[in-house]
């Protein structure tokens, strides 16, 4: 009974605290209802207030925009009246420009037509009077007129010849000077010895019993020599001496010296001729490989790749119109580099061109092609660079020169080749040269007589004082000139003196 009393109690006490549970939430329910009922006013009051300040804010905004227009509006307005009476204004002062255009129109009216008029009279007057002097004088208007030109032309020929000698005078003054102060200050600085050589060599015998036995047995030992070297060996009258012939300089000079060691040996046979000519090739070539180092140590040129070195020894050996082609290089390359320097171009670039200009000549005897374009490949197989390949393509003119060492190339190149007693010139191709010299000047009205001297780098002409006078003697020169340049190739240049002269002769009987 204890037992189920306190479970009844239990339940009794469950039952009764869930209903006290429920009836306090619904409390708590039915205060939040009303607050959030009381926060929804109060929000709705808040939100028409804040309606209405915004209204008002509105209004005033809209008022303020609406007299700020209306205040630009007016001042516009102002604007416009004051253009409206400034166009006004000048209509105003068109139309009376207009009035008086159009007065001063009619009055060129009148002016004109009576210029015309005028015209019309002093054109009957100009008539009259140019029959009257042709009639006066006894000439054509057309004669007159002629002249006239042939005076005008006259005094013009007279002045043109003024202005040319001025020009020509200052330009080469200034020209002249500078290139007189370059140029020799370059050959002052270059003093370089210069041998001619020829296609046969001497070599002297100690005796004429020396012949017989260069000759050898049936002639095997000069057999022997001349196909080993490639060169003719040439035994005459001649006492004590034997001719070399050939036009391989290296291969004669490998001959003469396998010659004079074999005289000097005194045991010539051909397995001798053999080894000394072996024993001389070796020396040849000690020998080109010396002259190119000591050409580009003259030169003060390094980094030279060693087979242009031995290319530039075997130039030793080369001759061009009797000049040494190294020593004419060498010479090149002091001369360009001293005029590079005064002219503050590069002087390692025109030195090292010059030494390379013809180095196309070393083998130009073994491969096709003129020296130029083979000496353009032989440095660009050895990797010199495009300022120096340049300078070489253009030393003679095939292309245009495109920079200042290039040029100066050229013209040392033609400084050491045109001076004199640099090179041996055939007697015929001479000759040829000074007869079409005198020839192109003979060709022109008025000459006289022309005598071409100084080697040909003078030619002196002599003019008819009656069909050139002194204005027109400057034209016949520079007339000559061109030509000359036209048709003639020289070295260096050639100076054109145009002399006239007019002379009295009478005789006492």
């Amino acid at each position: 009974m204890e037992l189920l009393k306190l479970v009844i109690s239990a339940i009794i006490g469950i039952i009764a605290g869930f209903y006290i549970r429920r009836t306090i939430s619904e409390g708590k329910i039915k205060n939040s209802e009303e607050l959030a009922k009381k926060i929804l006013d109060d929000a709705n009051k808040d939100a028409e207030t804040k309606k209405k300040e915004v209204l008002l804010e509105a209004k005033e905004e809209i008022h303020k925009m609406r007299s700020e227009f209306e205040k630009e509006s007016r001042e516009r307005r102002n604007e416009l009246q004051k253009l409206e009476r400034r166009l006004m204004h000048r209509e105003e002062s068109l139309d009376r420009k207009s009035e008086s255009l159009e007065k001063k129109d009619d009055l060129v009216s009148k002016k004109i037509k009576e210029l015309d008029e005028k015209e019309e009279l002093i054109n009957q007057l100009y008539e009259k009077q140019v029959e009257e002097l042709e009639r006066l004088s006894g000439l054509t208007s057309e004669e007159a007129k002629e002249l006239l030109l042939n005076d005008v032309k006259k005094e013009i020929t007279h002045e043109s010849a003024i202005m040319i000698k001025e020009i020509e005078s200052k330009a080469k003054e200034e020209a002249d000077k500078k290139a007189r102060e370059i140029i020799s200050c370059a050959i002052q600085k270059c003093a370089s010895d210069h041998v001619a050589e020829t296609t046969v060599t001497v070599v002297p015998l100690p005796n004429d019993e020396m012949k017989g036995r260069i000759i050898g047995r049936e002639g095997r030992n000069i057999r022997t020599l001349e196909t080993l070297t490639g060169i003719d060996l040439i035994i005459d009258d001649t006492p004590e001496a034997v001719v070399l012939s050939g036009f391989d300089p290296i291969r004669r000079e490998v001959a003469r010296i396998a010659l004079e060691k074999l005289i000097i040996d005194g045991r010539i046979h051909p397995a001798r001729i053999e080894e000394m000519v072996e024993k001389a090739k070796k020396e040849v070539e000690n020998i080109i490989r010396e002259a190119g180092e000591q050409a580009a140590f003259e030169c003060g040129i390094n980094g030279l790749h060693p087979e242009l070195i031995k290319l530039l020894g075997r130039l030793k050996y080369r001759t061009s119109y009797g000049q040494n082609v190294l020593r004419h290089s060498i010479e090149v390359s002091r001369l360009a580099g001293v005029m590079a320097s005064e002219l503050g171009a590069d002087v390692k670039i025109a030195k090292r061109a010059g030494l390379l200009h013809d180095i196309g000549k070393a083998v130009d005897h073994e491969v096709e092609g003129p020296h130029v374009t083979i000496g353009v490949d032989l440095a660009k197989k050895y990797k010199e660079s495009k300022e120096v390949l340049h300078a070489i393509a253009a030393h003679h003119g095939d292309i245009e020169p495109q920079t200042v060492e290039a040029v100066l190339v050229q013209a040392a190149d033609a400084i050491s080749a045109a001076r004199p007693g640099a090179r041996r010139e055939t007697l015929e191709a001479y000759i040829k040269r000074l007869e079409k010299l005198e020839e192109i000047a003979n060709s022109f009205e008025g000459i006289e007589k022309s005598y071409a001297i100084q080697a040909g780098r003078e030619i002196r002409i002599m003019v008819k004082p009656e069909l050139i006078n002194d204005d027109e003697i400057v034209h016949t020169a520079r007339e000559i000139v061109k030509r000359v340049e036209e048709e003639l190739d020289y070295p260096g240049q050639i100076k054109v003196n145009v002399i006239r002269e007019t002379r009295a002769i009478e005789y006492a009987k």
